[in-house]
């Protein structure tokens, strides 16, 4: 019963062996009962084991070259009781001429029972196959899904034995590589990619799991073919940071659309951060808490986890729970509690991620964007200053890059405090990147509720475009950047192709699967901008990391800095104030 359960291969293969030899000698036995009526001639008797040996080594001949025990048990088919059909055929076949060649040591025997046996065999030999079929969709009312594999690699066998997948049938492999077309990896037959349509065809495909990482031009392409095919069910292997499978979930449009970088070294990320005392400010939020997660990962020796909000910070501190970590609830704005902080916990390396990000809000709110963006950033730069910290990394944004909006304009100046402030042993090093995909300010969260709630998408403007990046690599690579900055350096990350927002509306729709849903326009918000971009000028300069490159630098007297930073928080017209900081920030009402 343990192997009739288990889905192992190795044991799959004992289970027939043991099973076929146990079938063939009931069935040879109750062959020559039925013969003679149950009273078997003792001259019948005497070479009833000859026989037995002759059929089993030709039972285990054929089956072996005809693939029977390759089956697994949950796609056992009328296809399988044919090729066991033929390989009975060819079993009597060839018995009845070694019978003929060796007649003389297998006489007295009776032509009826070998045809009797043939039936018997046939029968219970396929019983048995479509027995474990039965037994698995009794009960249930279960219809398991013919599923076809896309991409062979080692965590197939992972996906084929996770009893949570048990709706699932993989009865194929599409796979791109020449050497594996033509294989079988665990029963499954491996095809190449121009076979798709035709094993979605024969094989009745009803779902799809895609087990291997695509490049996101690759994985649209193989999207839109299953879409064209009318492939609905298609799943994504989920797999953590550490590279171990966590579940199968449905594709998304965040990984049809998400960059994914290929030269990210986490080895030198490691270096950096493990055995490190790390502050992370904004701790709660979508960059902070998987900056948090990431130095958790890369064995950091404490996680300073500080973010003023109280819900937000909750969260990260249930996840890191087991970590060793300090939740601090603060605001960056107040010095006095932030330079306790630092005393306290005299941090090694200090992440800030805290800032308003919203563009629409920060213009309703300008004092709070100024205070809590740019206050709020030199607080942490001077403290990190003060108390020796080693490297200082600022979270910046693309939206600082020709500002049209009041907060690309605060993140802009942080980035002139970052470069200019004399930081003594301090490294102080900012990375800018675009926006990043299921952030809480992310259009697809909102998109998603607009779908779920069955409303129109709302889109500003048929041709605005962004750069999008998933999250854990955007933060991967802000990790891989700070490693390796000494000091003055902006970073900018690769974030790919930007995307047209309308494009991305379109895809979630489609995913969706309503077909009742549309897509309005409503004009572009105040301060919001068709493009972004991450250069200011195209001066920029390589790394050893293709995904990573390094702004040029801007000079900025750093006393005259501080002196226009205190005139912005007490006049009356912080816009033009903020022009005069930086003068490329053109304002963009976009009244509509």
């Amino acid at each position: 019963m343990i192997l009739l359960l288990t889905p192992s291969p190795l044991k799959r293969i004992l289970f027939f062996l043991l099973s076929d030899t146990l079938i063939s000698l009931f069935t040879l036995y109750f062959a020559y009962n039925l013969r003679f009526n149950f009273q078997i001639p003792l001259n019948f008797i005497d070479n009833f084991a000859f026989i037995f040996i002759v059929l089993l080594l030709l039972k285990i001949f054929v089956f072996i070259n005809f693939r029977l025990y390759r089956t697994a048990w949950r796609f056992f088919s009328l296809y399988e009781i044919k090729k066991i059909l033929i390989a009975h055929i060819i079993v009597y076949s060839l018995f009845f001429i070694i019978f003929l060649i060796f007649k003389d040591y297998m006489l007295p025997l009776a032509r009826s029972i070998i045809i009797i046996d043939f039936m018997l065999s046939l029968v219970f030999i396929s019983l048995l196959r479509l027995s474990k079929r039965i037994i698995l969709e009794s009960g249930k009312n279960a219809k398991y899904k013919n599923t076809l594999i896309i991409g062979a690699n080692s965590s197939i066998s992972s996906l084929l034995h996770d009893k949570k997948n048990l709706e699932y049938t993989p009865v194929a492999i599409v796979d791109g590589s020449e050497l594996l077309i033509g294989t079988y990896i665990l029963n499954l037959k491996v095809y190449s990619f121009d076979d798709l349509k035709r094993v979605i065809k024969s094989k009745s495909i009803e779902a799809v799991i895609i087990s291997k990482d695509y490049s996101q031009k690759r994985l649209l392409e193989i999207y839109d073919a299953l879409n064209e095919m009318e492939i609905s069910d298609i799943k994504i292997v989920n797999t953590l940071s550490s590279g171990k499978i966590k579940e199968l979930k449905d594709i998304g449009v965040e990984d049809l659309l998400a960059r994914h970088p290929k030269d990210l070294d986490k080895e030198k990320i490691q270096n950096f951060i493990k055995d490190k005392v790390v502050l992370i400010t904004g701790a709660g939020g979508s960059i902070g808490s998987e900056i948090s997660r990431q130095c958790n990962l890369f064995g950091a020796k404490q996680l300073i986890l500080l973010d003023h909000s109280e819900y937000n910070l909750y969260q990260i501190t249930e996840e890191l729970k087991d970590a060793n970590i300090v939740s601090v609830m603060q605001t960056v704005r107040k010095t006095e509690f932030l330079e306790a902080t630092f005393k306290k916990y005299k941090p090694n390396i200090v992440i800030h991620a805290a800032a308003y990000k919203h563009v629409p809000l920060v213009e309703d709110n300008i004092l709070e964007g100024i205070s809590n963006n740019i206050i709020g950033t030199k607080n942490c730069i001077d403290l990190s200053i003060e108390y020796g910290v080693e490297k200082f990394v600022l979270i910046s944004t693309d939206k600082a890059v020709r500002p049209t909006n009041v907060m690309g304009t605060t993140k802009r100046i942080c980035e002139l405090y970052a470069q200019n402030v004399k930081s003594g042993k301090t490294e102080i090093v900012a990375v800018r990147f675009g926006n990043v995909l299921g952030s809480s300010g992310s259009v697809i969260p909102k998109f998603k509720a607009q779908i779920e709630s069955g409303q129109n998408i709302t889109v500003t403007h048929p041709d605005i475009t962004r750069y999008f990046m998933l999250i854990p690599e955007a933060c991967e690579l802000v990790l891989q950047a700070a490693s390796i900055g000494k000091g003055g350096e902006i970073f900018i990350l690769d974030m790919g192709e930007p995307i047209k927002i309308v494009d991305l509306a379109k895809k979630m729709i489609e995913l969706s699967g309503k077909d009742n849903i549309s897509i309005e326009f409503c004009g572009l918000r105040p301060g919001e901008k068709l493009y972004e971009e991450l250069l200011i000028n195209d001066s920029d300069k390589n790394t050893d990391y293709e995904s990573i490159t390094v702004a040029s630098s801007t000079y900025f007297d750093i006393d005259e800095l501080n002196t226009k930073i205190d005139e912005l928080l007490v006049c009356e017209d912080k816009i033009s104030k903020l022009k005069e900081i930086v003068p490329e920030f053109k304002h963009q009402l976009n009244n509509k």
